[in-house]
């Protein structure tokens, strides 16, 4: 069987990169992208093959507009005489319109209820993957029919964390007294359509933090590198590329995330983390506050983040988030196996085969 996956952002790649080692065991999978973020980067390091079609349109609603319709036309015409069977992604918008256009039976999945996209790839998607924690009532508002829809236990990081394996590196877990503690730091997802938090506003913060700990800032693109490079941020380390993430997992004693996924891998595997997100928190994160992975400060000072970080314990990860992320990713792979299957079928009977 021929399946489609289409990765539109950076933590799209370490979603789908067991499914796809999985998949290409017996079937064929063709991987398009778009230059967002470190999406292309993190491709290389995994070996895959991979077809770049279009760019990000930048913030703004009229570029994501005009940009959702371009990028549309020209997947359309990058998967024509392809004889793809099933398409596969997780929020990325235009991919469930682009195989309702070539009769591609599709399958969406996304934890982000702030996201306009859901809309139109609600709408077009013939099957919708969702974790256990959004209402139904939100989807519903996003034209999602409830007959389409199916929940995974879990978060989404766990359908690719339970694979996770620690590896030792040369710090050192325990915080042992005099050690400076190592944090890290993800700026805030400011291409985002759904953020309509602060930009920049950690300057004061860090300043303080310089004092305290070894910071180190991932930055989601180079226009956020080249913001962090600025002389006054000189005792900041800013990540020349995307770190793999036992880079940082096991050098980590607190993280420190303006939202986005990284920050909940960290809350997942246990490291003590505290999210700064600017904007209406996700169902996800409150998820996660509940569960006591994680805590939210909107607008913490240094010496909260130090109290913090010396009261917090480094813990295991969440075994039971982790079982329940391979219970998912068997639930996912069923139902990319299951649409393909009935894709198939389809295009016989439509040919007058038996």
């Amino acid at each position: 069987m021929k399946i489609w996956i289409d990765l539109s952002n950076s933590p799209h790649v370490h979603f789908f990169a067991g499914m796809i080692a999985e998949l290409q065991k017996h079937h064929s999978v063709l991987i398009t992208c778009r230059p967002l973020a470190n999406t292309i980067a993190l491709l290389d390091r995994t070996g895959l093959r991979y077809h770049v079609v279009g760019r990000h349109y930048g913030r703004r609603t009229s570029g994501k507009l005009a940009g959702f319709c371009i990028q549309t036309a020209r997947l359309c015409r990058f998967l024509r005489g392809r004889g793809i069977e099933v398409a596969v992604s997780h929020s990325s918008f235009y991919a469930p319109l682009v195989a309702h256009l070539t009769g591609i039976p599709s399958i969406y999945m996304n934890d982000n209820e702030h996201a306009q996209g859901n809309r139109p790839a609600f709408l077009f998607a013939r099957k919708i993957l969702v974790p256990e924690f959004l209402a139904p009532e939100k989807l519903v508002r996003q034209w999602a029919r409830a007959d389409k829809v199916a929940v995974y236990p879990g978060v989404k990081e766990g359908v690719y964390l339970w694979r996770y394996k620690p590896v030792e590196s040369k710090g050192s877990r325990v915080l042992k007294r005099g050690r400076r503690p190592n944090v890290f730091i993800r700026p805030e997802p400011s291409s985002a359509q759904y953020y309509k938090g602060g930009l920049n506003f950690m300057d004061d913060l860090l300043g303080d933090l310089m004092e305290r700990f070894n910071l180190t800032v991932l930055p989601r693109n180079e226009l956020q590198r080249a913001y962090y490079l600025q002389p006054k941020f000189a005792a900041l380390k800013v990540a020349e590329k995307p770190l793999e993430l036992p880079e940082i997992m096991e050098n980590c004693d607190l993280f420190l995330g303006a939202g986005g996924t990284m920050t909940r891998e960290a809350a997942v595997l246990g490291v003590p983390t505290v999210s700064i997100y600017q904007d209406e928190l996700l169902d996800v994160d409150k998820y996660l506050i509940a569960r006591g992975a994680m805590i939210h400060m909107k607008n913490p000072v240094a010496e909260e983040l130090g109290e913090y970080l010396h009261k917090s314990r480094r813990r295991s990860a969440d075994s039971e988030l982790l079982g329940k992320g391979k219970q998912a990713f068997d639930l996912i792979m069923d139902t990319i196996l299951s649409r393909a299957r009935n894709g198939l079928r389809m295009q016989a009977g439509q040919s007058g085969a038996p």
